[in-house]
């Protein structure tokens, strides 16, 4: 049996295609540098820890109840407060310090940090000369020379840099510099130069691969360039600059085919990116000139109007769809119906007009256009049939995920099906994909595709993650939170215990965590040092560094270190439960499941009481300004900002309004779960229309990407709670059915 975990997307900034945002895994971060030291990012980070960014997990912000904005929305980034770990420990629990160790006493250069950090932050190149002096040698020495070279980053040689991450190997601070390095030489296209530190980076985010992949793309290595086109050769929804002009830049690419240029000139069309269409379409040999386009944008209704009169030309089809992307941003209706005319009148033709090709992507675009809408204009099983119309085999994922999406909402299982197999054969293999395909043949009057929904299933049963516990309950298996350990926590020897304090990753991040330094840098460490271990294979260091940081109080980074392991299962560590007799009080009190209650505050906070959202929520249960005020209204108290943030007090105005969500969304908890996030209008926006819902398919077809991660994780969070709290319930007893909205 394995352990929980946090589903790879949200954990792993590395991981692969996961339903988390439209465009695979889009990771969100916020960067961290000495100028922003005093507003760094405080108590979190729950994605694998990036070189060159600190982040607060990969595609894991999420927005605040009635927050939501799908475009412009960044991530919690957590500002530094006062932090209080007394507030937050487990019930009966006296926090403990760090152990100090001969090697790496826990004050060790903390105090010269803390002052080179000061200087850093002035741009006072002198006095990081001298930090450098006086700190070489101990626990934080590589810290002045970095923060001196970033002070000028473009300025630094790569010979400078390849020197520092010699002196200092295997550090967060070395890879950071390195990546940073040529994230900022790409951007100013010195590409020779990311070309030379290109193999000290390790642990590159999607900016940073495509920073090296630049380089290489203009140094002659095609093949090194490659590993990159598919993340960033077919992708339309937003991404890193760097990324946007590798795929421009990869047009020149030799191992470039012209179907691949036909495949992401479509995707250009769509999208209505001016730049790449005209170079991909001169490399085809089909020039479209801006003229062309211009007019098109200002007015595609006459384009519409003259195409019956034009020739059959690829340039003309390719305006065409051109034509049909610009009219579906203003209108999808309107360019459906476009389109069934011209086909109609096109069937008419002795000689057509319109391609199958073009066809087809044309329908395409209305697919990919109406799911854009989902939220606004509801749900319509038409994006399945203009999904279907569309059927080639030149689908992006994004296209696909779309397609699937629209499938499963409307039980369309053939469709579900269909869409999985436009996928890479990696993607299929996920335990999302995998589930759906599995309860896509679960309905099939084929007995053989039956029986092997029940192997997937019994197959993914083995995991204890979201897809993991709904597939349990298809086999008829129950989560047993005692064959995890329980709540009883692990034995530490007293070597592993030495052990972690002589390892001089955890050594600094239990030192700055200790002094109270910026947890930013504090977080860095621990996620870096949680990378090493991992690497090397050391569970026992990673379960004795967490347990020493859950004995401290340091819950979100215990939580961290468990959830990015393959093989430490402790769900006493991952799944702590402090404050458990007010969370269970003002549950009940609420008239809602404590179970429930965890899982939405450990995917909120963490447990962290000073959490703090870039929107202003704030505490353990991530509480709105504006929400805290209506909670305070209706329970007849006076608004306190300070007493709101605070420990009880935020757990009973966020179990409140947990409650009184559930009861105006038909005390449906995944309604309310999407509702606490999203806010309970866009929760009943994606009720079904008519009928009944399960509850997986109301989930799978949240229209947020953010909500409908979030969502699964506090659905699987709870799950594992009530086993923990001796409350057992299933997910998929927990989840129910979604009703209809009228």
């Amino acid at each position: 049996m394995t352990k929980p975990q946090v589903a790879q997307g949200i954990k792993d900034k590395n991981a692969k295609r996961q339903n988390i945002t439209p465009d695979r895994l889009k990771k969100t971060a916020l960067k961290t540098s000495v100028l922003g030291l005093a507003t760094a990012m405080g108590v979190m980070g729950l994605s694998q820890v990036a070189c060159a960014e600190l982040t607060w997990g990969s595609d894991s912000s999420y927005p605040q109840e009635g927050k939501y904005q799908p475009e412009s929305y960044k991530p919690d980034s957590y500002q530094p407060q006062s932090y209080q770990p007394q507030s937050y420990q487990p019930d009966n629990y006296q926090p403990q310090s760090a152990p100090s160790n001969s090697s790496y006493q826990a004050d060790n250069g903390v105090g010269s940090f803390t002052a080179a950090a000061i200087a850093a932050e002035r741009g006072d190149v002198n006095a990081l000369y001298n930090y450098e002096q006086a700190m070489s040698g101990g626990l934080f020495a590589m810290y002045p020379t970095y923060w001196r070279m970033n002070v000028d980053l473009n300025s630094q040689s790569p010979a400078a840099v390849s020197q520092f991450v010699r002196q200092y190997p295997d550090t967060v601070v070395a890879e950071k510099l390195a990546a940073d390095f040529a994230e900022t030489k790409a951007g100013s296209n010195d590409y020779a130069a990311v070309r030379q530190v290109a193999n000290l980076i390790t642990n590159a985010d999607d900016s940073e691969r495509c920073a090296v992949a630049l380089g290489f793309n203009n140094g002659g290595d095609s093949m090194r360039a490659m590993a990159a086109k598919p993340d960033v050769w077919l992708a339309t929804k937003k991404q890193p600059a760097l990324c946007d002009q590798l795929a421009l830049e990869m047009n020149n690419n030799a191992l470039i085919s012209n179907q691949d240029r036909v495949s992401r000139l479509k995707r250009m069309l769509r999208k209505g990116k001016t730049g790449d269409i005209m170079a991909l379409s001169s490399r085809l040999g089909t020039p479209i000139p801006y003229s062309s386009l211009s007019e098109i944008q200002l007015n595609p209704s006459s384009f519409f109007s003259r195409f019956a009169r034009e020739a059959n030309t690829q340039t003309n089809q390719y305006l065409y769809l051109y034509a049909m992307g610009r009219l579906a941003e203003k209108s999808y209706r309107e360019a459906a119906l476009q389109l069934d005319f011209d086909i109609k009148q096109d069937n008419q033709r002795s000689a057509k007009l319109l391609n199958d090709d073009t066809r087809r992507y044309a329908y395409r675009i209305l697919g990919v256009q109406r799911m854009n809408h989902n939220t606004d204009d509801g749900f319509n099983v038409e994006a399945v049939d203009w999904f279907r119309n569309s059927l080639d085999d030149d689908f992006s994922f994004e296209e696909a995920e779309y397609y699937a999406m629209a499938a499963i909402r409307f039980s369309r299982w053939d469709d579900v099906v269909e869409a999985i197999s436009k996928m890479d054969a990696e993607t299929q293999k996920n335990n999302q994909w995998q589930y759906w395909l599995a309860r896509a043949y679960e309905q099939s009057s084929d007995a053989n595709k039956r029986n092997t929904a029940k192997k997937m299933y019994q197959n993914l049963a083995k995991s204890n993650e979201y897809y993991g516990l709904m597939a349990k309950d298809k086999v008829g298996q129950r989560f047993d939170a005692s064959r995890l350990g329980g709540s009883n926590l692990p034995n530490v020897s007293t070597a592993d215990r030495a052990r972690v304090m002589q390892n001089p990753h955890f050594a600094r991040a239990f030192a700055l965590y200790n002094a109270d330094a910026s947890r930013a840098y504090a977080n860095r460490e621990w996620n870096w040092a949680v990378k090493k271990a991992r690497d090397n294979r050391d569970d026992n260091l990673i379960i004795a560094a967490a347990r020493q940081a859950y004995d401290m109080g340091w819950l979100d980074r215990a939580i961290y270190a468990v959830d990015n392991t393959d093989r430490v299962d402790s769900l006493a560590l991952s799944h702590p439960m402090p404050h458990q007799s007010a969370v269970v009080r003002h549950s009940q009190s609420a008239g809602i499941d404590p179970a429930w209650a965890y899982g939405i505050m450990r995917q909120e906070s963490r447990f962290v009481a000073s959490a703090r959202s870039n929107v202003g929520a704030s505490g353990l249960m991530q509480v709105m300004p504006d929400t805290a005020k209506y909670i305070a209204r209706n329970l007849g108290e006076t608004y306190s900002a300070s007493r709101a943030n605070s420990g009880d007090t935020n757990i009973r105005y966020g179990t409140w309004y947990m409650g009184d969500i559930f009861g105006k969304l038909n005390s449906q908890p995944v309604l309310a779960t999407a509702g606490y996030n999203a806010g309970p209008n866009n929760a009943k926006r994606w009720q079904p229309t008519y009928g009944s819902l399960a509850a997986d398919q109301y989930v799978e077809s949240i229209a947020f990407p953010e909500t409908r991660n979030y969502v699964k994780h506090v659905m699987e969070n709870a799950t594992i709670y009530s086993s923990l709290l001796g409350r057992d319930q299933p997910i998929s007893q927990r989840m129910g059915t979604v009703p209809a909205a009228f």
